[in-house]
């Protein structure tokens, strides 16, 4: 699904201005806590601010960022030790807008200051999205749970038995198999019949073929996410703390010693004030930063791990010279092709996956919903309209070219957003960019490049994919779902996609006959990016941040690559993996895991 793109063809619209505060207030209501909170018995979830006035103790870990692979870590290592886990973001308990599927497109777009999204728009003009909050990545998605194929793992140099440990531990607690939606059935279908065989059924690993995996949706609709590990942690050894955004690492540095040690943190509070948090003195704690793909590398840059002229430009001192932090960044790219039906389908995200042994992947989402007692929220940039203030010169960028859109919106039939997405994606990829700093405030996104399609090869996979797509849109599964009953020519889709203005990428008249133009020109991303923290560059085969000692990075921002069809189920898995592994490593039999 392209999210973006249902927003800019589905979403009705706020108005903005004399409603604004009233919507800020909705917003921060989420941060109450719902009952699906009581019913986990998970650890006291704190404001930051609470710190300066509980016990103060050292850690035996201390875990920067509660997300996809932040929570299942910290879980697993209080099993054992005193771990304080920091979150940037809020709680996602008693969000409406995270917790129902039928209100997934809302936290994408959301915009205020208590948003579980902060967006960013790479140098490529494509719109995106990173988490803020309790459980990442996982309580913005589209839910999709898919396993890493065998190779990935051997590639990767992980223990194959406790890679078969750790995603079964992950599955027993938060995944479940999908109620397929119609939608869905009809690409299953579509996709067999295309010649993207065989069909595999229900199953969690990655195979060739057509199949249906699992999602963080339970059969009502309800989100499970990273946060609920938390559960299987062991509450008393277990400190949470939410709006803590940490912006620098603190190392030490002994005489004798080659490498400088990481033995605190210091973090902002959702007042704004500072505090500091250290590790004990036993040998083992450590600083453990799981910020994501974006945090992490800019958290070791402020913290004056990096290249040394970024460095010296913000006038950050070098603690260790690393000229690959940031580097290497990547993002699978996605195209997708709206598809108008005569009649409003069922809503429903990623089920079906076609993959194929060129490296392209099929997937489809449906319909469009919204709970009534959703939280709505301000949404800037994010909104629907950003797709047609693209084609507007930036200088005429302005909320008054928004609402003449929005109001123009108004007097189309609704019956134009009847209709759901076949998405094409990619492996891999193999064309890459980097990040750098913008400023040294941790709360500013950095300037991010991906370089979408630069290798010859992404490019010639994606037309591959439209052509896929174009085989299954001739099937008689999707040509009945339409208002003639006999489909629509492929290169009025194209032009609907082209039209629908979904990036700030400058359009062309040829999108609808080239089709390397329209990958270019219509590309969006589904936040699969990682890099910018690599093994054997940045961080050791044991995820050690080179150069330094007690410091270690641990989620999405170590892959070269995005591991399967949807790297959820990898990075989860990571989390548990690598706090078993560090559990053995300290403790041997005794660590009982």
């Amino acid at each position: 699904m392209s999210p973006l793109g249902s927003s800019l063809a589905a979403m009705d619209l706020i108005s903005i201005g004399a409603v604004f505060k009233t919507l800020v207030f909705l917003c921060f209501i989420r941060s109450s806590q719902g009952d699906h909170f009581t019913k986990l018995n998970l650890p006291p979830l704190l404001k930051a601010s609470r710190f300066s006035t509980i016990q103060h103790e050292a850690y035996d870990y201390i875990i920067v960022g509660g997300g996809t692979a932040g929570c299942p870590l910290a879980a697993t290592l209080s099993q054992k030790f005193k771990v304080l886990l920091l979150e940037r973001g809020g709680s996602p308990y008693g969000n409406r807008n995270i917790t129902y599927l039928e209100n997934f497109h809302i936290c994408l777009a959301d915009e205020s200051p208590e948003s579980p999204s902060q967006a960013f728009i790479s140098t490529d003009g494509v719109i995106n999205a990173r988490a803020s909050v309790l459980g990442g990545g996982t309580c913005i998605n589209a839910g999709f749970y898919s396993r890493a194929k065998q190779s990935f793992v051997q590639e990767a140099g992980w223990d194959a038995e406790l890679v078969n440990q750790s995603y079964p531990w992950v599955e027993e607690r938060i995944v479940h198999w999908p109620k397929v939606a119609p939608w869905q059935v009809a690409l299953r279908d579509g996709l067999l019949e295309a010649g993207i065989s065989p069909y595999n059924g229900y199953t969690y690993d990655h195979l060739y073929g057509t199949k249906i995996g699992g999602t963080i949706f339970d059969e009502t609709g309800y989100r499970h996410t990273a946060a609920d590990l938390l559960a299987a942690g062991n509450p008393n050894n277990l400190r949470v703390l939410l709006h803590a955004r940490v912006y620098k690492i603190v190392f030490k540095t002994k005489k004798g010693h080659r490498k400088p040690r990481a033995v605190g943190i210091q973090f902002k509070d959702e007042n704004g004030a500072h505090h500091q948090a250290f590790l004990s003195r036993k040998r083992g704690s450590e600083i453990i930063v799981s910020a994501g793909a974006i945090g992490s590398p800019q958290l070791l840059l402020l913290s004056g791990i990096g290249p040394r002229n970024e460095l010296k430009q913000h006038n950050i001192p070098v603690v260790h010279r690393n000229e690959h932090v940031g580097k290497g960044m990547s993002d699978n790219p996605m195209n997708s092709i709206f598809i108008p039906t005569k009649n409003l389908p069922q809503q429903s995200l990623i089920e079906t996956v076609g993959i194929t042994d060129s490296g392209v992947f099929i997937e489809a989402s449906s319909g469009f919903s919204q709970s009534p007692d959703s939280i709505h929220c301000h949404h800037g940039i994010m909104s629907a309209e950003i797709g047609q203030l693209s084609t507007i010169p930036p200088k005429q960028r302005s909320f008054d070219a928004v609402r003449k859109y929005i109001n123009n919106k108004q007097n189309l039939p609704r019956e134009v957003f009847h209709g759901g997405f076949i998405l094409e994606k990619i492996d891999g990829p193999l064309s890459t960019g980097n990040l750098v700093l913008v400023d040294t405030d941790i709360n500013s996104n950095p300037k991010v490049t991906f370089n979408y399609f630069q290798h010859p090869q992404d490019l010639s996979r994606c037309v591959y994919g439209i052509k896929i797509i174009e085989r299954i849109l001739k099937t008689t599964h999707f040509t009945n779902l339409t208002a003639n009953g006999a489909g629509y020519p492929m290169e009025k889709l194209l032009n609907m996609s082209v039209t629908a203005n979904i990036n700030l990428i400058p359009k062309h008249t040829n999108d609808t006959t080239s089709l390397e133009q329209f990958c270019r020109d219509t590309v969006t991303t589904i936040w699969h990016y990682h890099g910018g923290c690599h093994v054997g560059k940045v961080v050791d085969q044991q995820y050690r941040v080179i150069g330094t000692s007690g410091l270690r990075v641990v989620d999405g921002s170590t892959l070269f690559s995005s591991p399967g069809t949807n790297p959820q189920a990898t990075v989860l898995m990571i989390g548990r993996y690598m706090g078993v592994k560090i559990l053995r490593e300290r403790l041997g039999r005794a660590a009982g895991v």
